[in-house]
């Protein structure tokens, strides 16, 4: 008898796209990132991305200090494998980006694979009123371009690679999947590769069914059997995106960092409850999640014993 197949969801809990204006359910302090986490974990999230945030206003903060009090309470309260973010927020240096991965040894890091403009202004025709005047000059900034170049890319590479850490290859377009083809075949990567294609986010690709199938066919010609495939969905876009490549043989992502939203006009309350609805998908399509062990074996992963936290 065939066995179901096993999908991992990665739940992305705070990113540095929304701010705290935006929603009270968007963890901020250290406590609530770590509460986040662990409760995404219990919905059946097999991988938590993390971003950290000032406790009292809310922004990116990429310090590794500030990852510290979350990573411990994580890690002694479930097996989750736990990812952490290079890509901080666009505003940042790529020596600030990778400082928490390269303290903290993570099993997996999130590697964005080129540079792109970022367009996080539409945003405030539909949150007016930010309580802060960084989140005012931060979405509204129209000149962000989020720096990935060749050496920035190679120098995260070059930092993380040795420590074991592996990596989840965030792709907006598809050049971005032409960039990862040319650091696998310097031998710069290994496979299998984990790519995260994402969709929706404004100077990246659209999240229409044929952006789909494009980034999965492209990824198919370049990569063939070296790569596991995940999707990211932006805002309204998070849950359709998911189950067409639940059903497409693909893993899904979910989270407050990607869609503050459960439903039309309906906040998510947490991120736990975003695993859910994507967890109803999967399991209506006759698939099985992934627990973390099996995720590490899927993504051929150090282990939690080989962390620095």
């Amino acid at each position: 008898m065939a066995k179901p197949r096993k999908v991992i969801i990665t739940c992305a809990v705070t990113g540095a796209i929304h701010t705290p204006s935006m929603s009270k359910y968007l963890p901020v302090t250290a406590s609530e990132i770590a509460d986040a986490a662990i409760g995404a974990a219990k919905a059946g999230a097999a991988v938590v991305h993390l971003h950290a945030r000032d406790p009292q206003d809310g922004r990116p903060d990429q310090s590794p200090e500030a990852f510290t009090p979350f990573l411990g309470v994580i890690k002694q309260a479930s097996d989750c494998v736990v990812n952490i973010t290079t890509g901080g927020a666009p505003t940042m240096t790529i020596e600030e980006r990778v400082r928490p991965a390269e303290t903290h040894r993570p099993e997996v890091a999130s590697l964005n694979m080129g540079s792109m403009n970022f367009g996080l202004f539409p945003m405030l025709k539909r949150f007016p009123d930010l309580e802060h005047q960084w989140e005012r000059d931060y979405v509204g900034n129209k000149n962000i371009i989020f720096n990935n170049s060749f050496g920035q890319i190679e120098y995260i590479l070059s930092t993380l690679g040795p420590l074991g850490t592996k990596f989840e290859f965030e792709c907006y377009d598809t050049a971005h999947l032409h960039n990862l083809k040319y650091f696998l075949d310097e031998g710069l990567v290994k496979g299998p590769l984990f790519i995260q294609t994402v969709f929706g986010l404004m100077g990246g690709t659209g999240a229409h069914p044929e952006d789909v199938m494009h980034m999965k066919r492209t990824a198919d010609r370049l990569f063939g059997d070296q790569y596991r495939w995940s999707v990211l969905g932006a805002g309204k876009n998070q849950l359709p995106i998911a189950a067409m490549a639940a059903a497409m043989g693909g893993n899904v992502r979910v989270g407050l960092e990607d869609s503050l939203w459960v439903g039309p006009g309906q906040l998510a309350r947490s991120n736990a409850e975003q695993v859910t609805k994507a967890r109803q998908i999967i399991e209506g399509l006759g698939l099985e999640l992934a627990t973390p062990d099996e995720a590490r074996e899927i993504l051929e992963l150090k282990g939690a014993d080989q962390v620095g936290f």
